[in-house]
């Protein structure tokens, strides 16, 4: 039983760590946060300038579409890694399927970048 113990004692100070810096970003905006508030202290501003427009105004489509090119090239690489980590083990199917993978997100590629998503004119 002893050594039972001993080999969860890396796991038990792990979670004791975890709960630790948990508790002290939970108490730290209460500590940390305005105290005497005064206009200039809880007033709103925008990269250290007053705010001139309404926070719910339109954005253009081209910015959500690079976000989602940004996640889908994310995940891609996200799926290379462990892929070139196995390679050697996953055989010809393995290199296939991700051949498959790869040429499914080119197209998508080449079609966004032939529709013009990626102009910013």
């Amino acid at each position: 039983m002893g050594q039972l113990l001993q080999a969860y004692l890396p796991l038990a100070i792990f979670i004791g760590i975890a709960f630790v810096i948990s508790a002290g970003l939970l108490v730290a905006p209460f500590i940390i946060t305005v105290q005497k508030p005064d206009p200039e202290k809880v007033s709103t501003y925008e990269c250290g300038f007053d705010p001139f427009d309404d926070a719910r105004m339109r954005f253009d489509v081209r910015f959500y579409l690079v976000s989602l090119l940004f996640i889908i090239f994310d995940l891609e690489v996200a799926f290379l890694f462990p892929w070139a980590v196995a390679f050697k083990d996953i055989g010809p199917f393995g290199f296939w399927s991700m051949m498959v993978f790869l040429a499914i997100l080119t197209v998508g590629f080449i079609y966004e970048w032939r529709k013009g998503a990626l102009e910013w004119d």
